[in-house]
């Protein structure tokens, strides 16, 4: 039974399905992970010691909240350069989730209807939740295009703005420019705010990554550095959009997380100059040679970003939720689509693992599936 000092809220907030899968990782004996979104690089060692030189220099303290200056300006003189929009800002985040958290909180009340596309990030409804939102939901199976005239229908006089993700979690594709242009301009003629999380951008087929704040000036743009340079548990992140939107989020994030980590943000300006081309390459090859592994007895929309694949899991199996649970019993970890979507028809692999365990993992699923 709840106890009744516990927020009602919560009962709209489920737990992490991807969460439960690394702790289950943890418990098992040389596991074959294809669950967990994590890369499967370190930190580049120049960021490291830089990190290791702000510790010692003494930049230990709060920074602003809107981040170190040296940082926030690299940031807000690149997107000046790709967007050239007037009043866009930039802030500093704790990790692109607590991005999100604030962009949401920022903007919705209570009420309030947040579009988003199924299959999604298992964050994204429940962030939703948590600011009193309802999540709407529109499916884009079985392609994952962005179904422009349904996201249409769909808007009513509660809609208050449109979260897209590119390259996505779990799908793996990237939309096209014809798809964002679209949609960003939508949400612009019918005053919606559109936030796109683009912390996949590099590491995608098609660079630069099509951003919807090309086509519309008031898009709220969160992006990070967890994913692209190795480093998920500094958690930095950083988001830029309208001055009165960044002001606002600022505003929350002196309530919550006050800063993000100073001495890696000193320490994550070094990193801004990292070529990440090599590592883009070579998930290209492992992503080819899951492809050529499973692809003739898997259906498979062919994923042209970030570092997963969605396939459909094999005929005999009820759902995606037993088919992961048949994989456990041969010490294979994937995750179950009904963790990202109202379907239970697909499951999310990682294909970012070193090539013993992706050909471990090939072999597993070659036998599952006959």
């Amino acid at each position: 039974m709840r106890p009744a000092w516990i927020a009602q809220r919560m009962s709209r907030i489920e737990a992490s399905g991807i969460r439960k899968a690394f702790d289950l990782s943890k418990s098992m004996t040389d596991p074959i992970n294809l669950s967990i979104g994590l890369p499967d690089f370190d930190v580049p060692e120049p960021v490291k010691r830089a990190a290791f030189d702000a510790i010692a220099a003494g930049h230990n303290a709060y920074s602003l909240t809107t981040g170190v200056p040296e940082l926030r300006e690299r940031i807000q003189q690149r997107v000046d350069a790709e967007l050239g929009h007037a009043d866009r800002r930039v802030l500093i985040t704790a990790g692109t989730s607590g991005g999100l958290l604030l962009g949401i909180c920022a903007t919705v009340d209570p009420g309030d209807e947040v579009i988003l596309f199924d299959p999604y990030f298992v964050m994204y409804n429940n962030l939703v939740a948590m600011a009193g939102g309802v999540p709407i939901l529109i499916d884009t199976y079985p392609d994952f295009r962005i179904p422009l005239d349904r996201v249409a229908a769909a808007i009513t006089p509660r809609t208050k703005c449109v979260l897209v993700n590119s390259p996505n979690n779990p799908t793996g594709r990237v939309a096209s420019e014809a798809e964002m242009a679209g949609l960003a301009r939508l949400c612009r003629d019918r005053g919606l705010l559109l936030i796109s999380d683009e912390v996949y951008h590099a590491f995608s087929d098609q660079q630069p990554v099509p951003s919807p704040a090309r086509w519309n000036d008031e898009v709220l743009v969160v992006d990070g550095f967890s994913k692209t340079y190795g480093m998920t548990g500094w958690r930095l992140g950083f988001a830029h959009g309208p001055a009165a939107l960044i002001q606002e989020m600022a505003k929350l994030q002196q309530f919550s997380f006050i800063c993000a980590p100073t001495p890696l943000q000193h320490a994550v300006i070094e990193a801004l100059d990292h070529d990440t081309q090599t590592q883009n390459e070579r998930y290209r090859r492992t992503r080819e040679r899951l492809i050529a592994g499973i692809g003739d007895l898997y259906e498979l929309e062919r994923p042209t970003g970030a570092f997963y694949a969605f396939p459909k899991v094999p005929p005999r199996f009820p759902d995606a939720s037993a088919f992961a649970a048949e994989a456990v019993r041969h010490n294979l970890l994937i995750i179950p689509g009904s963790v990202f979507s109202q379907r239970d028809t697909h499951f999310r692999i990682s294909y970012a693992v070193d090539d013993r365990t992706l050909e471990r993992g090939i072999e597993v699923l070659r036998r599952l599936a006959v």
